[in-house]
């Protein structure tokens, strides 16, 4: 369905150049970021134990869930600025920020400092993954927006994997220097990406909507050309007449109040049901099933806790990238029902197989688990983020939904050790089934199928549909956009 005005529908119909992917990777660069720095802590973490004592119950889930709550702020900060200031510049800042966090960690001279550098690296990347997908919706065209908002987890788990290579590497390589250097080599050379994507990101292109939003017409025309698309201030002046007509007044109307629960509902889930647990604590969690009876070297149980740990991380990236090639034709709804009730199925069979003391077993359920959550809720739940909300607080509501995202990520690894000492990882896995099967019913009923919608038409679409309706006719949008859009409270 078009939007009836002519350049949006130029916009949302364009052919994806090598541009546009370029343009998708220095989004989503925190995505890589963060990937890389949630697992480069979990292979350090056998080491830093040992050169912090400190480190155990809350101080060594702060550690590991520290730039998650980091996050969490960094999304806050977000919600007040990127709707003014708009995507570009935030999006370099955040490049500044996370580079720094890296190399004080990198040359850290105690444990508070590190603390604090995870929490500043946190707050780097909760703000990019607030802004990136909102970036990402504005400019996409609608037929492939889905493999574009995608990329954000995909590079995230192309960022764990290259950290599991990398601490492979650097204790391989240099076994004896594994408590003084080699755990400072993991969590400081992700300032070198940083660097080259900040360098890069100066040369991105603002987003289109922002800018004819906010009345900036003459670089909208130069944004909008550098995506292969030419126009006038005309026909630009036109397109903001037609996107005023459609968005509210800074209210929250009752659409954007249902989008805000689903999607945040879905990024709550995404994160309780346990997903980063064997990405966080991965080599820790391998080392206690005592899968190789002995080991010439502690050096040498922590390198085989951290191959095995990068053997679920290569599942991740070639998972995902099924998601990739699925969600803009299977679509977000079904892609994200599969994905939570293959998720509880695993669950389910890795408590069942470690209770009968077949410790192999917690892997088998980890990586079913895995295979499910990448390709159907992982990405899924950013693309949403980015393309539930109308353009002019588009930035807000993903800010606050990202917020969502990372306290609950915080909340499920802080507790985490502490259920492992309780109950066990059986019984803990069997927690995240049941929270993956209440997932499929809650999302079964509500969620909607935005495949192939603009980003007015889907803003119409919650609108005009109550919670219940979205879930029953999740394949129907309005076809009058324009007409029932002016219904929008102002």
């Amino acid at each position: 369905m078009e939007t009836k005005d002519k350049l949006l529908d130029n916009l949302d119909s364009k052919n994806t150049t090598t541009f546009y992917w370029s343009v998708t990777i220095l989004a989503t660069l925190g995505g890589f970021l963060f990937g890389y720095d949630t697992t480069n802590i979990g292979s350090a973490l056998p080491a830093l134990i040992s050169v912090y004592p400190a480190i155990k119950g809350l101080i060594e889930g702060y550690l590991v869930a520290g730039a998650s709550l980091g996050a969490a702020a960094g999304a806050l900060i977000a919600m007040f600025l990127t709707d003014r200031y708009g995507r570009k510049y935030l999006l370099i800042a955040d490049a500044v920020i996370y580079a720094a966090g890296a190399i004080l960690s990198g040359l850290t001279i105690d444990l508070a400092m590190l603390l604090f550098s995870r929490t500043l690296i946190g707050i780097a990347v909760g703000a990019d993954s607030a802004i990136a997908t909102s970036y990402i919706a504005e400019y996409a065209p609608k037929e492939k927006r889905g493999k574009l908002a995608i990329m954000q987890q995909w590079v995230l788990t192309v960022g764990i994997l290259i950290a599991y290579i990398v601490g492979m590497l650097t204790f391989a390589l240099s076994p004896g220097l594994a408590y003084t250097i080699d755990w400072r080599i993991l969590l400081g050379v992700a300032a070198i990406p940083a660097l080259i994507g900040l360098a890069f990101r100066i040369y991105m292109p603002e987003s289109p909507r922002w800018l004819i939003l906010h009345e900036k017409f003459d670089k909208a025309i130069q944004a909008i050309k550098r995506f292969g698309i030419d126009t006038t201030t005309e026909e630009i002046k036109k397109t903001y007449e037609f996107l005023k007509s459609q968005e509210s007044n800074r209210t929250m109307t009752t659409g954007v109040k249902r989008a805000f629960l689903i999607v945040g509902l879905f990024m709550m889930f995404q994160q309780i049901t346990g997903i980063n647990v064997p990405f966080y604590y991965g080599p820790t969690i391998i080392g206690s099933l005592h899968l190789v009876a002995s080991s010439s070297s502690t050096v040498g149980g922590i390198i085989f806790s951290v191959e095995a740990a990068s053997i679920l991380a290569a599942i991740n990236v070639a998972a995902t990238f099924i998601g990739f090639k699925l969600i803009d034709s299977f679509g977000r709804r079904s892609l994200a029902l599969l994905g939570y009730g293959g998720m509880a199925f695993f669950d389910f069979l890795g408590t069942i197989l470690y209770l009968m003391h077949i410790s192999i077993g917690l892997l088998i359920g980890f990586s079913g688990f895995i295979v499910f959550f990448a390709f159907g809720v992982g990405g899924t739940g950013w693309i949403i983020q980015g393309e539930y909300f109308p353009t002019n607080f588009r930035g807000r509501y993903a800010s606050l939904i990202a917020f969502v995202d990372w306290i609950s990520n915080f909340a499920i690894i802080e507790i985490f050790p502490i259920m492992h000492s309780s109950i066990g990882l059986g019984y803990t896995m069997a927690i995240f089934g049941v929270l993956s099967l209440i997932a499929v019913v809650t999302f079964f009923l509500i969620m909607p199928e935005t495949r192939g919608k603009s980003v007015e038409e889907i803003t119409s679409m919650f609108e005009n549909n109550t919670l219940t309706q979205l879930g029953n006719r999740s394949k129907q949008v309005s076809k009058k956009v324009p007409e029932e859009a002016k219904k929008i409270e102002h």
